[in-house]
């Protein structure tokens, strides 16, 4: 009986884990929750890969066709007035239908809005293409083909951040846009570069043709990824929920709050647009002014790209208020005093670092909207939201043209100004108090 006690007891003890066993099973989870949320795991998500891909490819043509498209007008017509015409309307008429395009996003479903305007993209950029080749391209023609291709861009613009947290589990959602951010920095470097090497081997015709393809090539991509059901309700009637799109972004605190900070942020790199060169002019010869410039502007896409691989690795979510106003106040800091006050190796790190905190801020924003609004309404957010971000650049160039006549030292502390301004109206955004959206009476 004794020896059958000690044989129980024995082999109850030969179960029970040691501490090794126990310290082995702990760094075999954290391995696995480590792979589980880095990038490489990330990309396992059905649907993400594809999709990841298509923004690549899509992004990439549409940075090698704004200068493409300069360079076949100045081949076809000599007319540099030409070219910033057909710029302008590569642009606005897109950010004018944005209200329009997010009901679409969200009553037919992000993957067909974006599907729609990757087809449409590879459709009319082929026409100029084609146009070019036979000696048919006119300026009416151009412009008519122009604005077609603008009218469908917001759909891809805010289709892959409306598709994205329909996508991944929340928990990973700053994470996925982490990397959107990164590729899309690494995308507007490359873009313009790859776009001047085609066209000086190929000619601008073939750049076109090339640009198509990348189009045409995203929308195959995206067939890999899930159909996602609109989830806007189609009783009611287009134009009323264009109107509600509208009023949610400026009755909404947290939507209204980022509209406001993050434009207020894109003026300081309006600014930073017309007094980097400006800057470099002065400390550099003519000849190697716009190779430093290009250079400068190289690091600082890579720097952004890094800053938001970064931001997605600590996570922000739950943090992006604070994580904005920081990374604010140090882009202030970047503009004035560093870049503006220690010469050109200030205006080098200021812009590094500027390019560094852009990360986090980007990804922040999109977190943050993405968390606090209702996926019913997501589209019309998206687009509305991103065509009012991009309205501070403009303004900011447009005031710093003046500016820089005047003092360039003035327009760096004008570009400081601006963050700092943005870092403040980032704070007056409501904190977390539950993770529902905030739905306002309309």
């Amino acid at each position: 009986m004794t020896g059958h006690v000690s044989l129980l007891n024995q082999g109850h003890h030969s179960k029970q884990p040691t501490f090794n066993t126990l310290l082995f099973h702990a760094q075999q989870a954290q391995v696995t929750m480590e792979r589980q949320h880095s990038y490489r795991g990330l990309l396992k998500i059905p649907g993400l890969f594809p999709l990841i891909l298509a923004a690549t490819l899509s992004r990439l043509a549409g940075r090698m066709f704004v200068l493409t498209l300069v360079l076949f007008v100045l081949a076809q017509f000599s007319s540099p007035a030409l070219a910033g015409w057909l710029t302008f309307a590569a642009i606005v008429p897109g950010l004018v239908v944005s209200p329009v395009a997010g009901v679409l996003l969200d009553r037919v479903g992000p993957t067909i809005a974006v599907r729609i305007d990757m087809i449409a993209s590879a459709v009319f950029i082929a026409a100029i293409s084609f146009a070019g080749w036979e000696g048919w391209s006119s300026p009416p023609i151009l412009f008519i083909l122009v604005m077609l291709f603008s009218l469908s861009g917001p759909l891809g613009a805010a289709g892959t951040r409306t598709l994205l947290p329909r996508l991944v589990p929340p928990n990973t959602l700053d994470q996925a846009n982490a990397l959107d951010i990164a590729i899309y920095a690494i995308v507007d470097v490359v873009g313009p570069a790859m776009a001047g090497v085609v066209v000086t081997w190929l000619g601008p015709e073939a750049a076109m043709a090339m640009i198509a393809a990348g189009y045409a090539g995203a929308a195959i991509c995206l067939s890999r990824v899930q159909r996602l059901p609109g989830l806007a309700s189609t009783q009611t009637s287009f134009l009323r929920q264009t109107m509600e799109g509208i009023q949610l972004v400026s009755r909404q605190p947290t939507l209204r709050g980022l509209a406001v900070s993050y434009s207020l942020y894109t003026v300081t790199w309006g600014v930073f647009y017309v007094a980097v060169p400006v800057f470099v002019a002065n400390h550099y010869a003519t000849a190697t002014d716009s190779l430093v410039t290009g250079i400068l502007w190289a690091a600082t896409g890579v720097a952004g790209g890094v800053g938001a691989l970064f931001a997605g690795h600590v996570r922000t979510t739950g943090r992006e208020r604070r994580v904005m106003a920081a990374g604010m106040l140090i882009t202030a800091f970047a503009a004035w005093p560093l870049a503006a006050e220690f010469g050109f190796c200030g205006l080098a790190i200021g812009l590094m670092l500027a390019g560094v905190m852009s990360g986090p801020i980007t990804v922040s924003l999109l977190t943050l909207r993405q968390r606090r609004t209702d996926p019913q309404q997501l589209g019309r957010v998206m687009s509305i939201s991103i065509s009012l971000n991009i309205a501070g650049f403009p303004l900011g160039s447009a005031i710093a043209g003046t500016a820089v006549t005047q003092s360039l030292l003035a327009t760096f502390v004008l570009a400081g100004s601006a963050s700092v301004v943005a870092a403040i109206a980032t704070a007056s955004i409501p904190p977390d108090t539950d993770r529902r959206p905030e739905v306002p009476l309309l």
